[in-house]
């Protein structure tokens, strides 16, 4: 697979995105023993869109409606005062919440580990999860913290100076993962 995109490589294309959530939905099935007391959060932006369809897959297998819903970290982050301002994103917990429920947090891509940690710290304010597990589609590597995922749809190692891009038809209008290095930068030497 690996296609060059101008400037970027594909390293999952549309297929292959299919593929990882469907096996990623019968792990969670079976390390859960079943879809009883499960509840999906996405985090915000493609881990909402990966959410659901993870549930749909499970319902699939499982014949039983897995909760989704959606998990806005931006005001939990310890980086708040290094970036620019961003826009609040919605949080929606669906109906039973989490207390004594297996919550299983979805995201695109793991890195340093601080969007985790900012969701863990997130789900104190909401309730008491009975366990909490880590789906992502990508794990890059290069953790800040000690965080792992539980369920990877691959792991793709990368330099700190290369980027992840998860490409969601619900976001950008078709799957796929591109890794992309930044340009050589050219010195110019002047007479």
């Amino acid at each position: 697979m690996s296609r060059d995109l101008s400037g970027a490589r594909e390293v999952l294309d549309g297929d292959d995105v299919a593929r990882a959530l469907t096996r990623i939905a019968h792990e969670v099935v079976e390390r859960n023993k079943g879809a009883a007391d499960l509840v999906l959060l996405g985090i915000p932006k493609r881990g909402v869109p990966l959410a659901y369809r993870l549930a749909e897959r499970i319902s699939a297998v499982e014949g039983t409606e897995v909760p989704v819903g959606a998990l806005d970290v931006t005001m939990y982050r310890d980086d708040l005062r290094l970036r620019p301002a961003r826009a609040l994103e919605h949080t929606d917990i669906p109906p039973g919440g989490i207390d004594d429920r297996i919550v299983v947090l979805v995201d695109d891509v793991l890195f340093s580990g601080r969007t985790i940690r900012a969701a863990l710290t997130a789900l104190e304010d909401i309730g008491r999860p009975r366990a909490v597990r880590l789906v992502v589609l990508v794990d890059r590597g290069h953790r800040q913290l000690p965080i792992r995922a539980d369920h990877v749809g691959k792991n793709i190692p990368t330099s700190l100076v290369e980027s992840v891009k998860v490409r969601l038809a619900e976001t950008d209008g078709h799957d796929g993962v591109l890794l992309d290095k930044p340009a050589p930068q050219t010195t110019e030497v002047l007479p």
